[in-house]
């Protein structure tokens, strides 16, 4: 029940939930906006395949890299000063990413993006956990983040869609422009500055290898799969996995490290990290794939492309939005369950669309893997938060956003990589893409019916390997929730007590 003695939420706490909402949106956007944008600027910058990967997942690896980094130095700094930093950054960034000449640039300035946006998240959710003394009030302006957070991923296309039938392809990214402005003026009005005592030094050495470790190993599996085996990528390989273990070991020598494994010692924790990691790769690499599919194969204009993602991101954000209520009934274990077996429905339904007409399916399958979406993103930042000691917000809340951003990074590298390699066995071997193999001139309908086939094999073999993924993740959740108390060890009695 509410406690009778807390005075009401007052109106500058909710119109500050307002004001940091924009830039979560955008981070989150940003992350998917450029999905239908990509044969625009694979049109105007002729990326190779190995750089369009890049292009779009140079920035989720640079937020994911970076976020608890940034969560360790907003506990000790100030998390408005790094908001507020972040946000100019993030505005500066995005204006010359719009006018970039070449695909190196472009992943330059979105790598610079990431960094940017690496600053905003940990800190967003951490100065509203302060700003409601209410604990229900502060549990439902947790689902509101969380819920934006959801809904920003599975708009971006859809505002990308629109912006693309009437400007270039820069556009999607001057978008943010205004958002960034209205929070530079009304942010210092409405937020106040947060610390955490003690917080310590910032591990340096910690940061680089996390980040280097993590480009090294991403770098091996894209250009294996693009190009093949070679020895650059193989010892690339080598030392992004043995500067990422060398990380983790000394994480456990550090009195304030910048993850904190122990945590991942309560099985449901880590399942429930796992669940914002697998969703969002899944999620991101399936939009990627589908928004070339449903251009590049089916020959849709943009416009219709976006129509077309519509219902699944209406149901993603209304999932989203109600799982707080949900969880208050069934518990927030039950809750991560039946994510992952929506998600693997929805992904199934995807192996039902083919070159020859599919869109249907796809609008299907969206919709049954967006009850899923919304369920885990909501899910899991309700349980970061509920998982460690107030003065650890920051670093909490960016251990399970990093889960999400690392998801999106990791699902277009890893299941991109896939696709590719998939389209490299399968297709016509001319190009090792099918915009580069549309493109190619004097070709035949013979040859231009097999190179979108192959693709349709990639995108069926992702959904296929992704779905099976989900299954045995529910399977594994299944196992270690039945019985016992609720994620991260609070009964479902006190969560319906602070949901009120």
């Amino acid at each position: 029940m509410t406690r009778l003695d807390t005075p009401p939420t007052p109106l500058r706490a909710w119109l500050g939930l307002l004001v940091i909402l924009g830039p979560v949106l955008l981070v989150a956007m940003d992350g998917s906006v450029l999905f239908l944008a990509m044969p625009a600027i694979t049109d105007a910058l002729t990326p190779s395949a190995d750089q369009s990967l890049w292009i779009l997942d140079s920035y989720g690896f640079a937020v994911g890299s970076l976020l608890i980094a940034f969560g360790a130095i907003g506990d000790r700094y100030g998390r408005l000063r790094l908001l507020l930093v972040g946000a100019a950054v993030f505005g500066i960034a995005s204006a010359a990413a719009a006018f970039a000449p070449s695909a190196e640039i472009l992943i330059g300035l979105r790598v610079l993006m990431g960094v940017a946006g690496a600053t905003l998240l940990p800190s967003a959710l951490a100065i509203l956990s302060t700003l409601f003394a209410d604990p229900r009030a502060r549990a439902q302006a947790i689902g509101i983040f969380a819920a934006t957070f959801a809904a920003g991923f599975a708009i971006g296309p859809i505002v990308a869609g629109q912006l693309l039938t009437r400007f270039w392809w820069g556009s999607v990214l001057l978008l943010n422009l205004p958002v960034l402005l209205v929070f530079l003026l009304l942010a210092p009005i409405l937020l106040r500055e947060v610390r955490a005592p003690g917080t310590g030094r910032v591990d340096v050495a910690s940061v680089l290898a996390s980040a280097a470790g993590l480009l090294l190993t991403m770098y091996a599996v894209k250009h294996a799969a693009a190009a093949g085996p070679s020895v650059a990528a193989a010892v690339a390989g080598v030392a992004g996995v043995l500067l990422l273990g060398w990380f983790a070991r000394r994480q456990f020598r550090l009195a304030r490290p910048l993850v904190d494994f122990g945590l991942f010692r309560n099985p449901v924790f880590a399942i429930a990290i796992v669940t914002g990691f697998l969703p969002l790769a899944a999620w991101s690499a399936t939009a990627y794939l589908a928004s070339t599919y449903l251009q590049s194969v089916l020959g849709l204009t943009v416009a219709h492309a976006a129509a077309l993602a519509v219902p699944g991101a209406v149901v993603l954000t209304v999932a989203a939005v109600v799982t707080p209520a949900v969880v208050a009934r069934i518990g927030s274990s039950n809750a991560l369950i039946s994510a992952h077996f929506f998600i693997a429905a929805g992904l199934a339904l995807l192996l039902l669309a083919d070159d020859a007409g599919g869109s249907g399916w796809y609008i299907a399958a969206t919709a049954v893997a967006g009850i899923g979406y919304g369920i885990s993103f909501s899910v899991v930042a309700e349980i970061a938060v509920a998982a460690v000691p107030p003065e650890r917000a920051g670093s909490a809340a960016a251990l399970a956003e990093t889960g999400n951003e690392l998801g999106n990074a990791f699902g277009i590298a890893v299941f991109g990589s896939l696709a590719a390699l998939v389209f490299r066995l399968a297709g016509p071997d001319l190009a090792p893409t099918l915009g580069e193999t549309l493109r190619l001139p004097g070709m035949g309908r013979a040859v231009l019916e097999d190179a979108r086939g192959a693709f349709v094999t990639g995108l069926h073999a992702v959904a296929s390997v992704a779905a099976i993924l989900h299954v045995v993740l529910g399977v594994v959740a299944v196992r270690v929730l039945r019985g016992g108390r609720d994620a991260v060890g609070v009964t479902g009695d006190e969560r319906v007590a602070a949901l009120g």
